[in-house]
């Protein structure tokens, strides 16, 4: 969307221009459809136009809530002019990278590969037959200081297509190959399954770029990256004990604590923001995506489950919180995300990044005024303004606000502690809790008055995956059963609207229609990716051992055999990324690193390990181990690089329990016994219900689940590793002692 005063879909938006993305539902590409460039979607059409006019194709790749998408926009392909120079010599394409991950990621190898970095907007020229001759990421509209603006750069390709085109197609046959071979040595099938050498250097690689002060990893700008965390949480699990186990603990739940106390966390609307441009997590990028919310539930819930704190549980309920409010569809599927950017006030025309939660000192003064109790001539704002660091002047150094978009703005950011403010107010901490619970309340409502940022209301399997495990582990966890609903709900929407029973495959995503208000599908929808199905199937596990509705087990282990089916590598002995059914697709790339949301080949790591113990399946234990193998040489070199591979390495390494209750799920006693499973923090454990149904599916697959029966007509739990079983217990104190050893 640009910065400028468009409404959020750019179907509704104003214009005399209306190209080919109007019948887009990609909310990215309907942002775009009024540009007066005559826009493609990817896609037959435009490639066959490319090559009946001899004209290279420009590929501009974004998502609708990237900020430097919307600038590029606004400078670029609004102006009449640069549309002239760009409808002249080229055939351009618009792609949204969330609907489409499969051409972002053939075309972003191509931008690291050639520039060293990458990001969106990500702007590539292509030939005819799809090969990349030249790219970038965001270009300025005009040249500035030696460096070549969007024009210019538009102009000089055009002209060497025209002059050298033999030698830019064999330039771009010799990109494509090289990026096969490059996508074919992310693994070795002939490498050596690593073990707890990897682990422990994984963990000296995440201590040596740990911010002590700050929290976090690295130097700024700061991400979440939760797969971290689930890698330290299970560390401090396997190493119980040991000096190295509560290093591991302290790094996760102190940049945790750092995270939830900065800026990036939203104190007055809840939910993190996509990342710190600082060091001390004060000043965000202010979009939030659904896979961080649904990934950090997660994380906040084991947080909470190791230490007890809870502190941890309230900042996992508001994530939950945050996502029922404002990213979900009513028939239960979750939204992509929230923009950064939004107009200041409702006569404003310009959008400016953060305007919809950043405060004014003035602002906070007027709308706080109640009196303190005790005081006379103190009142709420004055404790806000020193809880949050409400400076009058605003907070946020000039360094991290280079467009003075913030300028004289407050970002809240909690410098101390309850404890500190009580102490300064001479007021006890339940009086500061409540009077800073009634003051984000005023506020709350307050901004939902402003100008909202825009909603990309787009629904996708693999992210809804990933939130169906923070609500289901969050039910586990915190024992509340809104949010063991909210999961269901949200799984049977993915397998109402995003699954395809007589195929057997996942559709890659579903879209929110706003007139009609009901969920819609594209003419052509996009086939599942490999991680649609490895996210949607670890949140289907969860979900099972939330509900012990095993028709979720049965429903995974579907999904995990048309995945094999379609993307497993029988030779590389891994999962690519598509399944190879799309000619405009040039290569078949394998994931080989956890970023902002792990890859789908180490999801599936564990996965395959979960599934093969709830189903006492070798071959998916061994295609676990062939997994991992491959990617062995990367696992014993750089393990940072994959470190969700390696929690599922440490579950392979340690033996899985099998905790297997006996009795209604709905009795008292069972439920005791399961909430005592989930007090406790057993990451390689698989957690099965014996209900008695002995023509269930579970008993199908688990013979021994017929011979583990009630005792003495009581709940009673087994704990079965190496295919032997405990002496079975009937009282929660006995099965806290099983588990603990």
């Amino acid at each position: 969307m640009a910065t400028g005063g468009a409404s959020s879909s750019g179907s509704r938006r104003g214009g005399k221009h209306k190209n080919r993305l109007a019948e887009e539902k990609s909310p990215y590409l309907l942002q775009h459809c009024h540009n007066p460039v005559d826009w493609y979607p990817w896609g037959e059409d435009a490639f066959k136009k490319a090559k009946k006019e001899n004209k290279p194709i420009f590929l501009s790749v974004g998502y609708s809530t990237c900020h430097w998408c919307h600038v590029m926009e606004r400078e670029s392909f609004e102006s009449e002019e640069v549309g002239k120079i760009m409808n002249e010599h080229f055939v351009n394409v618009k792609v949204d990278r969330e609907e489409r991950p499969d051409v972002d990621k053939v075309y972003m190898s191509f931008i690291q590969a050639t520039s060293g970095g990458g990001g969106w907007p990500m702007s590539v020229w292509l030939t005819p037959d799809l090969k990349p001759i030249a790219g970038g990421t965001y270009f300025p509209p005009k040249d500035h200081m030696g460096r070549p603006g969007f024009s210019t750069i538009l102009t000089r390709i055009s002209e060497q297509w025209k002059n050298n085109k033999d030698k830019l197609i064999q330039q771009g046959n010799m990109v494509i190959d090289a990026l096969k071979e490059l996508s074919a040595s992310a693994v070795d099938s002939s490498a050596t399954l690593p073990g707890q050498e990897s682990v422990r250097k994984c963990l000296d690689q995440l201590e040596n770029s740990y911010d002590e002060e700050f929290g976090g990893f690295g130097h700024a700008p700061k991400f979440p990256q939760p797969v971290n965390f689930n890698f330290l949480f299970r560390v401090w699990s396997s190493m119980k004990g040991a000096p190295e186990a509560q290093r591991a603990l302290d790094m996760a739940v102190e940049t945790l604590r750092f995270m939830a106390k900065g800026g990036m966390y939203d104190h007055i609307g809840q939910g993190f923001h996509r990342y710190s441009t600082d060091r001390t997590w004060h000043v965000p990028h202010f979009e939030k995506m659904l896979y961080d919310q649904g990934q950090l539930a997660v994380a906040y819930c084991d947080a909470y489950q190791i230490t007890k704190d809870p502190f941890f549980a309230d900042i996992a309920r508001d994530i939950l919180l945050y996502v029922s409010r404002d990213l979900s569809d009513r028939q239960g599927g979750f939204y992509s995300a929230e923009d950064a950017d939004s107009l200041p006030s409702p006569g404003s025309k310009t959008k400016k990044e953060g305007a919809f939660c950043v405060w004014e000192a003035d602002e906070i003064r007027n709308l706080l005024g109640e009196k303190l109790p005790h005081y006379d001539d103190m009142t709420f704002a004055d404790l806000f303004a020193k809880h949050y660091n409400i400076n009058r002047s605003g907070n946020v150094a000039f360094d991290q606000d280079p467009h003075g978009e913030l300028a004289g703005k407050n970002v809240l950011i909690v410098r101390g502690s309850m404890e500190n403010t009580a102490k300064a107010f001479g007021l006890e901490v339940s009086q500061v809790e409540e009077v800073l619970g009634k003051c984000r309340d005023i506020l709350f409502k307050v901004r939902r008055k402003r100008p909202p940022p825009h909603r990309d209301d787009k629904m996708i399997t693999a992210w809804n995956g990933l939130m169906i495990s923070g609500f289901a582990r969050a039910a586990q966890v915190l024992g509340e059963a809104q949010y063991l609903d909210r999961a269901i709900k949200a799984a049977k929407f993915v397998r109402k609207k995003m699954y395809d029973d007589s195929t057997g495959k996942l559709l890659r995503s579903c879209y929110h229609d706003p007139e009609m208000d009901r969920v819609t599908q594209i003419a052509n929808p996009i086939d599942g990716f490999a991680d649609d199905y490895a996210f949607l199937i670890r949140g289907l596990l969860d979900l099972y051992e939330a509900s012990y509705n095993e028709e979720w087990v049965e429903w995974a282990a579907q999904l995990q055999r048309k995945q094999d089916e379609l993307f497993w590598d029988s030779e590389g002995l891994a999962y690519y990324t598509v399944s190879g059914d799309d000619p405009s697709v040039l290569i078949r790339m394998k994931e080989d690193q956890d970023g902002a949301e792990p890859s789908a080949n180490s999801v599936s790591a564990g996965n395959l390990l979960r599934l093969a113990s709830f189903h006492d399946d070798e071959g998916w234990r061994n295609k676990s181990v062939q997994l991992m193998t491959a990617f062995g040489a990367r696992l014993a070199a750089i393990p940072l690089a994959l470190p969700e591979m390696v929690s599922a390495l440490i579950f392979h390494l340690q033996t899985p329990k099998q905790i297997i209750i006996a009795g209604n799920p709905r009795d008292r006693d069972t439920k005791a016994l399961l909430q005592c499973v989930h007090n406790s923090f057993n990451p390689n454990k698989i957690l099965i219900v014996a209900d008695g149904k002995e023509h269930g599916y579970l008993y199908e697959k688990l013979k021994v689940l017929s011979t583990l029966k009630k005792v003495d007509g009581k709940a009673t739990a087994y704990v079965c590793e190496n295919y032997a079983c405990s002496l079975p217990v009937n009282t929660v104190l006995e099965l806290d002692e099983l588990l603990s050893k």
